[in-house]
């Protein structure tokens, strides 16, 4: 019988997160999915996929929720063998006229909670010696561009993490990696002006660029048996742009 897997997608109904959701639901995994601020795109994913994925609430925000997000998923589907972390939040404006709560909020939802997630599902993980996390960050956390400053910091945040944490839990049979996606046409992008997409691909070496499908293959082979020896990395996924 081959062994059930199942893991859990923060932010899994749209973007990038839900097609890291097909990615894995076409790799054989049960899945757990968050959603925030639409439930019914969220049951429709639900639906889409035939019982292959469940969806649980979850506000990025609340400090306590993940910690019981976990024991939902493993009560509703079973122990978790991975973790993406994916719900973001993205706001620009030029850091002299950031105001505190803006910063809070995207370092809470964009780093707080990955740490948060992280800590609440590595008990299991570790008890069970197995588990994989992969951590969504961004090229910002590598090349700046003005008006970013929050958004690149917590992405930076979430390479440190994800580098530190790797260490800490290798030996207990967990890997902890990140994908950094280039620029990938979603519903945080749709409102960017023409000349500053071009802009933001104007690096790429293929011409087909970034798509959602493509970040979530990386995703579900650094969950996947065949990234074994793959711990503690960050994984580009541009097109070619940072060659």
């Amino acid at each position: 019988m081959t062994e059930r897997r199942v893991a859990l997608v923060t932010g899994g109904s749209r973007g990038i997160g839900r097609a890291v959701v097909d990615a894995l639901a076409a790799d054989g995994w049960d899945i757990a999915f968050t959603w925030h601020s639409d439930e019914g795109r969220a049951r429709a994913v639900e639906e889409a996929l035939g019982g292959r994925a469940r969806a649980f609430a979850f506000d990025a925000r609340d400090r306590n929720r993940p910690r019981d997000l976990v024991a939902e998923v493993e009560a509703a589907l079973g122990p978790l063998a991975g973790l993406v972390n994916n719900a973001g939040t993205h706001k620009e404006s030029l850091l002299a006229l950031t105001p505190d709560r803006e910063w809070d909020e995207v370092l809470e939802v964009n780093l707080g909670s990955v740490f948060r997630c992280c800590r609440a599902i590595l008990p299991g993980m570790v008890s069970r010696r197995r588990g994989a996390i992969v951590n969504v960050a961004s090229l910002s956390a590598l090349h700046g561009r003005p008006g970013q400053a929050a958004y690149a910091a917590s992405k930076a945040g979430v390479l440190g993490l994800t580098r530190s944490l790797s260490r800490e839990v290798g030996k207990r049979g967990v890997r902890v990696n990140a994908v950094l996606p280039g620029f990938v046409a979603t519903d945080m992008t749709e409102g960017l002006a023409e000349e500053v997409v071009a802009s933001l691909r104007s690096f790429e070496s293929l011409k087909g660029g970034t798509s959602a499908a493509a970040v979530g293959d990386a995703v579900a082979f650094l969950l996947s048996d065949r990234a074994a020896a793959i711990t503690g990395q960050a994984l580009v996924v541009d097109a070619g742009a940072t060659a």
